[in-house]
């Protein structure tokens, strides 16, 4: 029973972070040779953003481990 749970848990987090980068990771694929030239600019609301998502999903994880 606790092994399912422990699978289960784990599922739902590689889930969880495959959404997360998704957005991330397809960007890259996306971006056409011309915007590969401009320089790249740091958007620092993105980053908390991406910080924020990150300790949420920390959160629910240990919340569903922990219950």
């Amino acid at each position: 029973m606790a092994c399912a749970s422990k699978m289960r848990a784990l599922v739902l987090a590689y889930v969880l972070i495959a959404v997360l980068f998704h957005p991330l990771l397809s960007q890259g694929v996306m971006a056409s040779p011309a915007d590969s030239t401009k320089a790249k600019i740091i958007d620092g609301k993105a980053i908390d953003q991406g910080i924020a998502y990150v300790l949420m999903l920390v959160a629910l994880l240990v919340t569903y481990l922990v219950h």
